[in-house]
């Protein structure tokens, strides 16, 4: 396995399933940042339903977030396997 760093696009959707556990404690704040850079407000993170383990890991970075505004889990098809994130804008001090 290759130590390069993976390019993921910035376009508002996050799916964790490519990445390792131990990367989504840095991975979710660098990505919801170069988001509030773009004005990508809404973001969805899919983190997968499984045993719910990564999901209470990443509300538990979003509710630690200064940038975050509010986030819920969605109310799509994908239920409960990816959150929706609003980002306060750039212009807001957080």
């Amino acid at each position: 396995m290759s130590d390069e760093p993976i390019e993921i696009p910035i376009d508002g959707t996050l799916d964790l399933h490519a990445f390792h556990p131990r990367d989504v404690k840095q991975l979710v704040p660098d990505y919801l940042k170069a988001c509030r850079e773009r004005r990508i407000l809404d973001v969805r993170i899919i983190h997968g339903k499984g045993t719910g383990a990564l999901r209470e890991t990443v509300h538990g970075i979003l509710a630690r977030l200064p940038i975050v505004d509010t986030f819920r889990l969605s109310g799509d098809s994908s239920g409960w396997g990816a959150t929706i994130v609003r980002l306060f804008p750039p212009e807001t001090a957080v």
